[in-house]
C-alpha cells in the first residue's frame, strides 16, 4: 500500500531533455483509484513504486491508423521506445480528461477529436533499462486525429501511423514501452468502436 505523505526528491528531471525542474507532483491512489495522497514524480517511480493516477491516449487518423510515438532521447524514463500516441499523468485535482487533452497538446500540439473513456488497467511495470517502476491506476481514452501534427522534439522523436500489421511487425522488430501491450490490450474494446471492424483491431 503507498505512504499517503507527500514526498520529495531534489533535482527531480522534467522528462525533458536536459536540467532540472521544479517538483511535479502525482496523485497516490488505491487499488480502487481512490486519491490517497501525493507523491513527487520521480519519487513514485523508484523501486518499488508507488501506486499513481495515469492516463494513455490512443489516436487514430480517419483510415483506422493509430498514432505511435518514440519518445524523446532526453526523457529520463524509458528515452527512444515506441509508446501509444500520448501518456503521462494527471496534476493532483486534475481530472484525467483533462490531463490526457492536455497533454496530447504539450506534446503532439493537436487537439484530439471525440476523445472519449476506455476503461482503466492497473499494472505493475519495472522499466529494465533505468530500474524504475510504472505503478499505474491508468485511465485510457481513444480518439481521433483530425489537424495536422507538431510534435515537441524534447518530448517526441518520432511519429508515424500504423495499421494492426504494421504494428505487429514494428514491435517485434522495435523497442516499445514496458506498459505499451497491456494498456492497447486493455483499450481495444473501444478501439475497435470508434475504428469500425474494418480497421481490424
Amino acid at each position: 500500500m503507498p505512504s499517503t505523505s507527500a514526498t520529495t526528491a531534489n533535482n527531480s528531471s522534467n522528462g525533458t531533455t536536459g536540467g532540472t525542474a521544479p517538483e511535479i507532483m502525482l496523485e497516490l491512489v488505491d487499488e480502487s483509484g481512490n486519491t490517497i495522497g501525493t507523491a513527487e514524480k520521480l519519487s513514485a517511480h523508484q523501486a518499488p513504486g508507488q501506486l499513481h493516477r495515469a492516463f494513455s491516449v490512443f489516436l487514430f487518423d480517419p483510415a483506422g491508423r493509430l498514432l505511435l510515438q518514440q519518445r524523446a532521447l532526453g526523457k529520463y524514463h524509458s528515452p527512444g521506445v515506441w509508446s501509444n500516441t500520448c501518456c503521462g499523468h494527471p496534476y493532483p485535482g486534475e481530472s484525467p480528461f483533462a490531463a490526457a487533452a492536455r497533454r496530447t497538446y504539450e506534446e503532439l500540439g493537436i487537439a484530439p477529436s471525440l476523445l472519449a473513456e476506455a476503461g482503466t488497467v492497473r499494472y505493475n511495470h519495472p522499466d529494465p533499462e533505468s530500474g524504475l517502476v510504472e505503478q499505474e491506476f491508468n485511465h485510457l481514452f481513444v480518439g481521433l486525429v483530425q489537424s495536422p501534427l507538431r510534435p515537441d522534439p524534447e518530448e517526441v522523436a518520432e511519429t508515424v501511423f500504423v495499421t494492426p500489421q504494421e504494428l505487429t511487425e514494428r514491435h517485434a522488430r522495435d523497442t516499445f514501452s514496458a506498459w505499451f501491450m497491456t494498456v492497447l490490450d486493455a483499450a481495444r474494446p473501444a478501439v475497435k468502436e470508434l475504428t469500425g471492424p474494418d480497421a481490424g483491431w
